[in-house]
């Protein structure tokens, strides 16, 4: 009935975890980096374990079996892809711990994975990760913040 105050024009996405944040522009993969997948930033992670949180409320839509991505879709339609680290799926699950299933409703800040970044350093691979819009018909302008302890990593402004 009040469909239009759900709609929300702007969204803030906090970093997943405690990190470097940078723009995906910065991510050396060129699947993220030229936006293949859609606009968004990517944060470095700091710490030997690291709980990785849902950076957006909503429903997780998928969580990867091998739990190095998921994403979150939003009441507005707005989706979230994040994804830990690079060519992690190559691991096959080890250094990911997965606490939640597709399905279960999130809030900004609940814990989704752990990611063991030593076990994954270890293995050559990189920690860094992105986190997309991969609906990027609906970003009209995001403002990314990249100061250290910023409430929010991102401000997105949808159409």
């Amino acid at each position: 009935m009040f469909d239009f105050l759900k709609k929300k024009k702007k969204v803030e996405v906090i970093a997943p975890f405690p990190g470097a944040v940078m723009p995906i522009s910065e991510v050396p993969d060129p699947v993220f980096s030229q936006k293949m997948v859609g606009d968004g930033f990517a944060v470095r992670p700091e710490g030997t374990v690291v709980e990785c949180r849902a950076p957006v409320d909503g429903e997780l839509s998928m969580i990867f079996p091998t739990g190095h991505a998921f994403g979150i879709k939003m009441e507005n339609g707005f989706e979230v892809l994040v994804h830990l680290g690079l060519d992690t799926v190559e691991l096959d699950g080890k250094g990911f711990e997965v606490l939640l299933k597709q399905g279960d409703t999130v809030k900004q800040g609940d814990i989704v994975i752990k990611m063991d970044t030593e076990l994954i350093k270890a293995a050559g691979k990189d920690t860094i990760t992105p986190v997309v819009f991969t609906n990027k018909d609906l970003v009209k302008n995001l403002t990314l913040d990249c100061s250290k302890g910023a409430k929010a990593a991102c401000e997105v402004e949808l159409n």
